[in-house]
Protein backbone atom coordinates (compact mmCIF):
# COMPACT_ATOMS: atom_id res chain seq x y z
CA UNK A 1 0.00 0.00 0.00
CA UNK A 2 1.04 3.57 -0.17
CA UNK A 3 2.64 5.51 2.19
CA UNK A 4 2.30 9.57 2.23
CA UNK A 5 4.50 11.56 3.87
CA UNK A 6 3.69 14.99 5.26
CA UNK A 7 6.04 17.43 7.68
CA UNK A 8 4.64 15.79 10.78
CA UNK A 9 3.43 12.84 9.64
CA UNK A 10 3.39 9.58 7.81
CA UNK A 11 -0.04 7.97 6.66
CA UNK A 12 0.57 4.52 6.27
CA UNK A 13 -0.99 1.07 6.43
CA UNK A 14 -2.14 0.01 9.66
CA UNK A 15 0.34 -2.68 11.44
CA UNK A 16 -0.38 -4.96 14.80
CA UNK A 17 1.43 -2.76 16.68
CA UNK A 18 -0.08 0.38 16.46
CA UNK A 19 -3.40 -1.70 18.27
CA UNK A 20 -2.18 -0.35 21.66
CA UNK A 21 -2.25 3.69 20.83
CA UNK A 22 -5.55 3.02 18.50
CA UNK A 23 -7.33 1.48 21.50
CA UNK A 24 -5.87 4.43 23.41
CA UNK A 25 -7.15 7.08 21.63
CA UNK A 26 -10.73 5.45 20.49
CA UNK A 27 -11.77 4.53 23.82
CA UNK A 28 -13.14 7.53 24.10
CA UNK A 29 -16.40 8.82 23.94
CA UNK A 30 -16.19 12.27 22.91
CA UNK A 31 -13.93 10.24 19.47
CA UNK A 32 -16.27 7.24 19.36
CA UNK A 33 -19.28 9.17 19.72
CA UNK A 34 -18.53 11.01 16.59
CA UNK A 35 -17.89 7.46 14.11
CA UNK A 36 -20.65 5.16 12.69
CA UNK A 37 -19.37 1.50 13.42
CA UNK A 38 -17.09 2.16 16.75
CA UNK A 39 -18.08 0.63 19.60
CA UNK A 40 -17.61 2.17 23.09
CA UNK A 41 -15.77 0.96 24.92
CA UNK A 42 -13.09 0.08 22.37
CA UNK A 43 -11.39 -2.68 22.96
CA UNK A 44 -8.06 -4.67 21.72
CA UNK A 45 -10.02 -7.52 20.62
CA UNK A 46 -12.20 -4.77 18.34
CA UNK A 47 -8.89 -3.06 16.66
CA UNK A 48 -7.07 -6.65 16.13
CA UNK A 49 -10.47 -7.30 14.17
CA UNK A 50 -10.29 -4.12 12.06
CA UNK A 51 -6.63 -4.11 11.79
CA UNK A 52 -6.67 -7.69 10.30
CA UNK A 53 -9.60 -6.98 7.82
CA UNK A 54 -7.37 -4.42 6.66
CA UNK A 55 -4.49 -6.37 6.53
CA UNK A 56 -6.65 -8.77 4.26
CA UNK A 57 -8.10 -6.30 2.27
CA UNK A 58 -4.88 -4.90 0.95
CA UNK A 59 -4.38 -7.47 -0.91
CA UNK A 60 -7.04 -7.41 -2.70
CA UNK A 61 -8.55 -5.10 -5.74
CA UNK A 62 -8.36 -1.81 -4.39
CA UNK A 63 -11.58 0.10 -3.87
CA UNK A 64 -10.48 1.13 -0.35
CA UNK A 65 -7.51 2.21 1.61
CA UNK A 66 -7.05 2.94 5.86
CA UNK A 67 -4.36 4.82 6.58
CA UNK A 68 -2.81 5.11 10.10
CA UNK A 69 -2.06 8.72 11.28
CA UNK A 70 1.61 8.46 12.58
CA UNK A 71 3.46 10.94 14.30
CA UNK A 72 6.69 11.25 12.65
CA UNK A 73 8.75 12.36 15.71
CA UNK A 74 7.09 9.43 17.95
CA UNK A 75 6.03 6.71 15.76
CA UNK A 76 2.73 6.50 17.80
CA UNK A 77 -0.58 6.21 15.47
CA UNK A 78 -2.85 8.78 16.87
CA UNK A 79 -5.70 8.30 14.78
CA UNK A 80 -7.01 7.28 10.61
CA UNK A 81 -7.88 8.48 7.90
CA UNK A 82 -9.65 6.23 4.69
CA UNK A 83 -10.87 6.18 1.14
CA UNK A 84 -13.93 3.77 0.55
CA UNK A 85 -16.50 3.19 -2.12
CA UNK A 86 -13.69 3.89 -4.85
CA UNK A 87 -15.07 4.03 -8.20
CA UNK A 88 -12.67 4.12 -10.75
CA UNK A 89 -15.44 4.45 -13.21
CA UNK A 90 -17.54 7.43 -11.50
CA UNK A 91 -14.51 9.34 -10.37
CA UNK A 92 -15.46 8.88 -6.73
CA UNK A 93 -15.07 7.74 -3.04
CA UNK A 94 -15.43 8.47 0.54
CA UNK A 95 -13.42 9.85 3.09
CA UNK A 96 -13.53 9.23 6.44
CA UNK A 97 -10.90 10.46 9.48
CA UNK A 98 -10.56 10.15 13.02
CA UNK A 99 -8.00 11.83 15.38
CA UNK A 100 -7.50 11.36 19.54
CA UNK A 101 -8.80 13.51 21.31
CA UNK A 102 -5.17 14.42 22.61
CA UNK A 103 -4.07 15.42 19.25
CA UNK A 104 -7.21 17.85 18.35
CA UNK A 105 -6.45 21.75 17.83
CA UNK A 106 -3.09 21.30 16.67
CA UNK A 107 -3.14 21.26 12.83
CA UNK A 108 -3.02 17.35 12.44
CA UNK A 109 -6.20 17.26 10.81
CA UNK A 110 -5.82 19.79 8.40
CA UNK A 111 -2.30 18.50 7.43
CA UNK A 112 -3.74 14.48 6.92
CA UNK A 113 -6.93 16.02 5.14
CA UNK A 114 -4.45 17.84 2.44
CA UNK A 115 -2.28 14.91 1.96
CA UNK A 116 -5.25 12.49 1.65
CA UNK A 117 -6.77 15.14 -1.15
CA UNK A 118 -4.00 15.47 -2.95
CA UNK A 119 -3.39 11.41 -3.23
CA UNK A 120 -7.05 11.03 -4.15
CA UNK A 121 -6.82 13.23 -7.10
CA UNK A 122 -3.65 12.99 -8.45
CA UNK A 123 -2.67 9.11 -7.62
CA UNK A 124 -6.13 7.82 -7.72
CA UNK A 125 -7.75 9.85 -10.61
CA UNK A 126 -10.97 10.63 -8.75
CA UNK A 127 -12.76 13.61 -9.65
CA UNK A 128 -15.05 13.89 -6.71
CA UNK A 129 -14.71 13.29 -3.05
CA UNK A 130 -17.65 12.84 -0.41
CA UNK A 131 -17.66 12.69 3.44
CA UNK A 132 -20.48 12.36 5.96
CA UNK A 133 -20.31 14.11 9.49
CA UNK A 134 -22.56 13.45 12.13
CA UNK A 135 -24.90 16.84 12.97
CA UNK A 136 -23.43 18.23 16.41
CA UNK A 137 -19.64 17.71 15.40
CA UNK A 138 -18.79 21.30 13.93
CA UNK A 139 -15.15 20.90 13.84
CA UNK A 140 -15.34 18.34 11.40
CA UNK A 141 -17.97 20.18 9.14
CA UNK A 142 -15.04 23.21 9.60
CA UNK A 143 -12.32 20.95 8.47
CA UNK A 144 -13.79 20.41 5.81
CA UNK A 145 -15.26 23.64 4.76
CA UNK A 146 -11.61 25.43 5.02
CA UNK A 147 -10.41 22.85 1.83
CA UNK A 148 -13.52 23.97 -0.05
CA UNK A 149 -15.73 20.95 0.58
CA UNK A 150 -19.20 22.20 -0.24
CA UNK A 151 -22.65 20.67 2.36
CA UNK A 152 -24.51 19.28 -0.21
CA UNK A 153 -27.35 17.92 2.02
CA UNK A 154 -28.66 16.83 5.08
CA UNK A 155 -29.72 13.09 6.01
CA UNK A 156 -32.23 13.09 8.54
CA UNK A 157 -31.67 10.45 11.55
CA UNK A 158 -29.59 8.80 8.53
CA UNK A 159 -26.89 7.08 11.31
CA UNK A 160 -26.97 5.80 14.57
CA UNK A 161 -23.57 6.24 16.49
CA UNK A 162 -22.36 2.42 18.09
CA UNK A 163 -20.56 4.10 20.80
CA UNK A 164 -23.47 6.21 22.19
CA UNK A 165 -26.43 4.28 20.32
CA UNK A 166 -27.29 7.94 19.30
CA UNK A 167 -29.17 8.83 16.32
CA UNK A 168 -28.26 11.33 13.89
CA UNK A 169 -28.81 13.54 10.98
CA UNK A 170 -25.68 13.45 8.74
CA UNK A 171 -24.45 16.30 6.50
CA UNK A 172 -23.14 15.43 3.15
CA UNK A 173 -20.24 17.51 2.03
CA UNK A 174 -18.41 17.34 -1.46
CA UNK A 175 -15.01 18.00 -3.12
CA UNK A 176 -14.86 18.33 -7.09
CA UNK A 177 -11.59 17.93 -8.24
CA UNK A 178 -11.72 21.19 -10.06
CA UNK A 179 -12.68 23.24 -7.21
CA UNK A 180 -9.47 21.66 -5.54
CA UNK A 181 -7.23 23.01 -8.30
CA UNK A 182 -8.83 26.36 -8.11
CA UNK A 183 -8.09 26.16 -4.12
CA UNK A 184 -4.41 25.21 -5.09
CA UNK A 185 -3.79 27.99 -7.40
Amino acid sequence: MAEIKTTRLILRSLRKTDAINIVKNLNNLNVSKWLLVVPYPYRMKDVLWWINKNLKSSKKIKDSYEFGIILNSTKECIGEIGISHISQFQGTAIISYWIGQKYWRQGYGSEVLKAIIGFAFTKLKLRRLEARVFEGNPSSGKLLRKFKFKLEGVTRESARSKANRKIYNEQIYGLLKEGHKKWQA
